[in-house]
């Protein structure tokens, strides 16, 4: 196929370049000669893919990384770090926030670029790593080594694809495939096309190892890509196997569609919020709907504790008998969240059966008769059971119950989520909530029709 009209398209304009080109010359410049000229022992250098060229049009994120020797104390990393970016943040009038990943880092807004100013160790391999960030700069370095020029396009390929197809983002609530890791599998495959062949082959633990490490053992993960900067790394460990599931799948239906190029393309979302509520009519579906405040904590900590919650919740409403056909989460990520139940049965009648022991097992059914009364006890199936009445005939009463602090600790709960979660939950109609909030409605489209990304 002739890619050319797409990567019109994908690659940064000109213009584009050559403004990036010349924002990250002058802050390096400045941080360089400001340390030199405070005698401060550190080297500023561009990582990431605007250093690789491996970045897409209008997503030129600038990482701008303050290398320290490996002696320097992490408490003085930290804050000189931060001095460093807030200094070059003034410099170049830009608005500043700070963020936390293995330790602080600057965000600055300049120009209209998004900066970050990272301090790390400079390391030569991954040996000597001592925090998570300071293998950047060589996973910057082997990609300039090893891809190609002409394989830059691939990469631009691989990557939006992925996006339109909703696997690319190594992010928590994502789980998808990181930047790098395209890049790596663009290197180990050659081009855009034979990766997606090579990938609908794929089988969970497929190992790539570019440099013959042969560390593969140490992981149990989906895909295996050995780092070629750290041995004892797997690129793919962030990447979920729904994901990996997911690209597989997109790669075969794109290698047999005749319209191939509408998977460069975002897909046809419905965020008609009575289009999505008819659909839900239809399906005669009961949906039960949590929302809730969310606490100040970064958003790597608050989509891990919002999924386990909300899975753990799911798993105790089946424990009791309610059917939960399907469940999720949506957040603004400012300043609240919403749990979603899709129930295939959310209401029960109020005797269950409790099971006791097999009636080949004369003790323990003596010891079963005892406790319950023999006026009480049957047989189902080759079991002794009798009829108990249920406690919680509905699912919403049984949330009820859960969400007070005495019974909370029945769900594995993120620590930071308790207090706002008990304080601040409440039911809600999907009928109330705005047609304006079309970002929750897009989630709602996702959440009725999974896998509408990974077809065209």
């Amino acid at each position: 196929m002739d890619y050319t009209s797409i990567l019109n398209k994908l690659r940064p304009t000109e213009q584009e370049k050559t403004k990036i080109k010349e924002i990250s010359h002058k802050i390096i410049d400045f941080l360089n000669d400001y340390c030199k000229k405070e005698s401060i022992n550190a080297n500023t250098v561009l990582v990431g893919s605007v250093a690789k060229g491996t970045y897409l049009q209008g997503k030129s994120d600038i990482d701008i990384f303050i290398t320290f020797p490996l002696e320097t104390s992490m408490d003085y990393l930290k804050e000189m770090g931060l001095k460093l970016g807030y200094l070059c943040n003034e410099k170049f009038n830009g608005v500043a926030s700070e963020h936390y990943a293995s330790h602080p880092y600057l965000t600055s807004e300049i120009e209209g670029f998004e900066i970050d100013f990272v301090p790390c160790y400079q390391i030569e391999d991954g040996s000597q790593l001592k925090s998570a960030v300071d293998r950047t700069v060589l996973h910057t370095n082997f990609i300039k080594a090893n891809l190609k020029e002409s394989q830059k396009d691939d990469v631009l390929l691989l990557k939006r694809f992925m996006d339109m197809t909703g696997t690319y983002g190594s992010e928590f609530k994502v789980g998808g495939f990181a930047g790098y890791l395209c890049e790596l599998l663009i290197v180990k495959y050659g081009d855009f096309e034979t990766t997606l062949k090579e990938a609908s082959k794929w089988r969970y633990g497929t190992v790539i190892d570019l440099m013959d490490y042969k560390t593969s053992k140490l992981f149990n993960d989906p895909l295996i890509a050995i780092d070629p900067t750290d041995k004892n790394r797997n690129v793919a460990a962030a990447l979920r196997l729904d994901k990996m599931a997911e690209f597989i799948q997109s790669a075969r239906n794109y290698l047999n569609s005749n319209i191939k190029e509408e998977y460069f393309n975002p897909i046809n979302k419905n965020t008609n919020k009575e289009n999505l509520l008819n659909q839900i009519k239809d399906n005669e579906s009961e949906f039960i709907v949590v929302k809730f405040n969310i606490p100040e904590i970064p958003l790597d900590t608050l989509h891990p504790q919002l999924k386990k919650t909300v899975e753990s919740l799911s798993e105790k409403l089946a424990d009791e008998e309610f059917n939960v056909f399907a469940s999720d989460y949506w957040t603004d990520e400012e300043k609240v969240a919403v749990f979603i139940f899709e129930m295939a049965s959310s209401t029960l009648n109020k005797i269950k059966i409790n099971k006791g022991p097999k009636v080949f097992i004369e003790r323990g059914c003596k010891q079963f008769i005892d406790a319950h009364g023999l006026e009480n006890c049957y047989i189902k199936d080759d079991f002794l059971v009798m009829n108990v009445e249920r406690e919680f005939t509905s699912a919403v009463s049984y949330i009820k119950h859960v969400f007070t602090s005495e019974n909370i600790a029945l769900i594995k709960i993120g620590k930071n989520l308790k207090d706002s979660l008990l304080d601040s939950y409440s039911f809600i109609n999907l009928e109330d909530i705005s047609s304006d909030s079309s970002e929750f409605w897009s989630f709602i489209d996702d959440f009725l029709n999974p896998g509408q990304y990974i077809k065209r």
